[in-house]
């Protein structure tokens, strides 16, 4: 029994290293990820960037958040993670302001994942009707002890307006079409269809993140 079990044991390494070989070999442009063209500037200094480009109502973004929040806490130190909110339409401008209001205030971590929460799970919050009347998203990050109208002011103020106009351009230096979106050091552009699952998302993002990470040691 003690051999059968050291077979198995040794059968399993072994067909762990080869589909993560085989991981490695099948990755591939077009597939896995699309090559961005032009490559886009990155702000991270030394570090590969990675943006996470989402909105709020979206569904798929928030079935993401689990797997994203996991890999967040193992993040290599070398990668620098920034969100993107994105505008695809004047209906989703409120909660793409929400958001970068939340970051003015230093609110990200404390109301983040809340709103998705609130929007997709509670039902407390919803992405419909906010372009018209803002008051429903006030009340609600009042409910979450925040000043109501300190909130109401930064939402309103011309930084936070100016950071939101530029998120409906930005999308499209990217070739982003769709919500939830990974790009890599402003190259390499990923979607969960691609990858065919959340699990196998994140392992080819740390791949291509390796294939970042080599080229910026390349160029050096």
């Amino acid at each position: 029994m003690k051999r059968v079990g050291l077979y198995w044991h040794f059968a399993a390494w072994f067909l762990a290293l080869s589909l993560s070989s085989g991981t490695w070999a099948q990755l591939a442009p077009g597939k896995d990820y699309q090559l961005i063209n032009p490559a886009q500037p990155t702000s991270s200094g030394a570090k590969v960037e990675v943006i996470e480009f989402f909105y709020y109502g979206c569904p798929g973004c928030n079935s993401l958040q689990p797997s994203l929040r996991a890999w967040l806490k193992k993040k290599p130190a070398d990668v620098e993670f920034r969100r993107a909110p994105v505008v695809f339409q004047d209906a989703w401008l409120p909660l793409t302001t929400a958001y970068y209001a939340f970051d003015a205030m230093g609110l990200v971590d404390k109301l983040h994942y809340e709103t998705f929460s609130a929007i997709h799970d509670q039902r407390a919050l919803s992405d419909k009707g906010l372009l018209r009347d803002q008051k429903p998203l006030f009340d609600w990050v009042a409910k979450q002890g925040v000043d109501r109208q300190k909130f109401v002011d930064v939402y309103n103020s011309f930084g936070v307006r100016s950071r939101t106009n530029r998120s409906i351009e930005l999308p499209g230096h990217y070739h982003v079409t769709s919500t939830p979106t990974l790009v890599v050091d402003g190259k390499y552009l990923m979607t969960p269809a691609m990858a065919g699952s959340y699990e196998r998302y994140f392992d080819v993002l740390d791949q291509v993140i390796a294939m970042a990470r080599k080229e910026r040691a390349a160029k050096k």
